[in-house]
């Protein structure tokens, strides 16, 4: 085995980690807060490519410059959504809250479709690279991981140095007592719903960075955000950071010893044997 081949390999799956780590984090943060399972998760992120290459191709405006526009946009999309689609079932059975989110699925993909079509697109996006010897590391990617570990810094800030992240808390941990206690547990569960969003929609804009993308990636992204939340502990944003970083460094790593078409299948005896032995995930509570 070629040494440099797997530092290579492991910086690739490192720096993609972070970045398929926010992408998990926004479907943790809304299962912790109102254990719903958002399977509009992935139009949310494909909704993020398609912004930001909106604005740098018909606006002239830089994709990283993009995303405070992207970060609005995800926050008012969410909102709107969990008031027309989630609100009215948050009570209710979790599979009338799976179908309700689907539901989003369905016409998100739609509606992206008839705007879009389902042809590959891809930014055109060069920065200078960092080279040490054989090895290659990608401006895109370093910057895309600073990005990810800004925007998890600002979400923890968020959520623990402020009086609405601390509501948000509260309603996470027990919203009865919260709206005894005065809160509004309506519109915290709305930010977080929000804030899912947002997250979603920045990794998936990030990701436009680094590979080219169609209507329908998301649903892939969507299946390894599931195992990734799995794999660090479902409804802990931490927990997700680290599984993405351990399905990031998998996913590259393992290319070196077998054809990439084999990698999914790899990932998902990871989250099976996971599922087997560690239900609650690398963080989770046993």
């Amino acid at each position: 085995m070629n040494f440099e081949v797997l530092i290579a390999s492991s910086i690739d799956g490192l720096t993609l980690g972070f970045v398929f780590g926010l992408m998990a984090m926004g479907l943790t943060l809304i299962f912790g807060v109102m254990k719903v399972i958002n399977l509009g998760h992935g139009p949310f992120i494909v909704m993020g490519m398609f912004a930001v290459l909106v604005l740098s191709q018909n606006l002239g405006i830089n994709p990283y410059l993009a995303l405070p526009i992207v970060i609005v946009l995800g926050l008012v999309t969410g909102v709107v959504t969990y008031f027309v689609a989630v609100h009215r079932v948050i009570n209710a059975p979790e599979l009338t809250t799976l179908l309700a989110t689907f539901s989003v699925n369905m016409m998100l993909i739609g509606a992206l479709t008839i705007i879009f079509s389902t042809s590959p697109r891809g930014l055109s996006l060069e920065l200078p690279a960092f080279r040490a010897g054989t090895i290659t590391v990608l401006g895109t990617r370093v910057v895309a991981v600073l990005i990810a570990l800004l925007v998890t810094g600002a979400l923890y800030a968020f959520l623990y140095r402020t009086h609405i992240g601390k509501s948000i808390r509260a309603v996470a941990n027990n919203r009865s007592a919260a709206e005894l206690m005065g809160i509004n547990s309506t519109w915290a569960l709305a930010l977080s719903f929000g804030i899912g969003t947002v997250l979603a929609m920045v990794s998936g804009a990030l990701l436009a960075t680094l590979f080219g993308f169609t209507v329908l990636s998301g649903g892939g992204l969507e299946t390894k955000s599931f195992v990734i939340v799995v794999l660090g502990g479902l409804g802990n944003p931490t927990g997700a950071l680290l599984g993405g970083i351990v399905i990031g460094l998998l996913e590259s790593i393992t290319t070196i010893f077998m054809p990439v078409s084999y990698v999914p299948v790899f990932e998902f005896v990871v989250f099976i044997l996971i599922l087997l032995f560690r239900p609650n995930g690398l963080l989770g509570a046993r």
